[in-house]
């Protein structure tokens, strides 16, 4: 499931690209930054809990293995079904535009390498494109803990 980037000749994650375990919790760390500040991003933080420790920790789980390190989130809770796993909540055009202006703000912020940032871009694009389950909006529930 994870994507590898090129790099010259040699073939290098994008996890280490974001230098590892650090690159990868500031990215999240920044995401879930934003999404807790930007009125914009009202409705998608509406549909996680108060605290957004767990789904901080999840995220960085789940993009270790994703970006091609460590599998943190399949060795914790198996594989990981994005779909089925957001199945409960209505995902619409509106969450997952408000999702990705917090992701890509984060990754213009936190990636330097603009071919690594274009990317990051497109993976988050196309994987958030998949999470999409109505045409209609969320009503904003909170995600359970």
């Amino acid at each position: 499931m994870s994507e590898r980037l090129s790099q010259g000749k040699n073939k290098i994650s994008a996890y280490l690209q974001l230098g590892g375990e650090a690159g990868i919790l500031a990215l999240v760390d920044r995401f879930y930054e934003l999404m807790d500040v930007l009125p914009e991003a009202r409705i998608v933080r509406r549909m996680h809990p108060p605290s957004l420790t767990g789904s901080a920790d999840r995220l960085f789980k789940f993009l270790s293995g994703w970006l091609g390190g460590p599998p943190l989130f399949q060795r914790e809770r198996g594989h990981p079904r994005l779909r089925m796993r957001h199945a409960p909540y209505a995902i619409s055009r509106v969450e997952r535009d408000e999702w990705m202006l917090c992701m890509r703000q984060a990754i213009s912020e936190q990636v330097g390498d603009s071919d690594l940032n274009a990317k990051l871009k497109r993976m988050f694009s196309d994987m958030a494109d998949h999470m999409i389950n109505t045409d209609e909006g969320s009503t904003g529930v909170a995600a359970p803990g």
